[in-house]
């Protein structure tokens, strides 16, 4: 069960919503809970070169998966695994990031200092 409302962003605010339906928890949160295995806490804005990455990585994420995914296009926010957008920001294919919408959990991973580079304008 997520927790969201008392969780923590990369900056030190509360967590804020990413977008509908997304999260490991699917409450609209990058809550990365302890049974996230996946750990789906950054949030991102994904674009064309990021999707198609991630597909040609075994995770396609463009294609719609009825009745539950509606498969995502450009700008659409998304809570990535912090292991796949790490590896999408060291082969030059991240997409920016929501800093106030990615869970603290993400510094476990990724310095902070690598998500702002990445930052969104918000």
């Amino acid at each position: 069960m997520s927790s969201a409302a008392q969780a923590k962003n990369v900056v030190g605010g509360a967590l804020e919503p990413a977008g509908p339906n997304c999260g490991f928890y699917r409450d609209g949160y990058c809550f990365a809970g302890p049974d996230d295995d996946g750990v789906h806490a950054v949030c991102a804005e994904v674009t064309e070169e990021f999707l198609e990455f991630t597909k040609a990585r075994g995770n396609d994420l463009s294609t719609p998966r009825p009745p539950s995914f509606p498969g995502l296009k450009p700008g659409d926010r998304w809570c990535l695994c912090v292991s796949r957008w790490k590896e999408a920001a060291d082969a030059g294919k991240a997409p920016p990031v929501v800093l106030a919408a990615t869970h603290e959990r993400a510094l476990q991973t990724v310095p902070l200092e690598l998500l702002k580079q990445h930052a969104t304008g918000e």
